[in-house]
């Protein structure tokens, strides 16, 4: 199947608004079949997620989400800085949100997390022969480090406690990697 058959082009983008992380723009796009519509998007810089195991379990770090009103569990992760490798982010987010540094640490896939609106690509790490370090969060960042074990982590999404794709996809991973021992 050809990509090209589905392809809009962008006529007009019409920025809205620029912040320190996102941007919002309004393109005006013509569509296969001749028509014009405007879509909305948010440009993101990426990000970096951390599976990080240490003695069979799980580093997940628990803070408050504006966005949804309540405190969430989840694996440590961060935006990219401009020109960073998402490889040198996951190992500076493991290490600022949770102290501990990787001893090897992998790429298991890079993934959209709302490719109806937004850009945002997240980029999931495994990282294992952890040893501690110090925590050092961002100034604006509060936040709790657990450990916790697979079970935890179905339990805590059953509560709802993780509801995030990117640490519901890390809990999947880790479930696969437990059975069968690949990723």
């Amino acid at each position: 199947m050809s990509h090209k058959k589905f392809e809009e082009t962008t006529i007009e983008t019409k920025p809205i608004y620029q912040g320190k992380i996102i941007s919002l723009q309004v393109d005006t796009v013509r569509l296969p079949n001749g028509n014009t519509s405007t879509r909305e998007i948010v440009k993101h810089p990426g990000a970096v997620a951390v599976l990080a195991l240490v003695d069979g379990k799980m580093l997940v770090v628990e803070q408050f989400r504006k966005a949804l009103e309540k405190s969430q569990v989840e694996i440590p992760a961060g935006k990219l800085d401009p020109g960073e490798d998402p490889l040198d982010a996951a190992r500076r987010e493991l290490e600022e949100e949770t102290g501990y540094r990787a001893g090897s640490i992998r790429l298991l896939h890079s993934f959209y997390t709302s490719p109806g609106f937004a850009d945002e690509i997240v980029h999931l790490y495994l990282a294992e022969d952890l040893t501690v370090g110090e925590v050092n969060p961002d100034e604006d960042e509060f936040l709790e480090i657990e450990a916790i074990t697979l079970e935890q982590a179905q339990q805590y999404m059953k509560e709802w406690r993780i509801s995030d794709a990117k640490t519901i996809t890390a809990v999947y991973a880790w479930q696969v990697y437990q059975l069968t021992g690949r990723i």
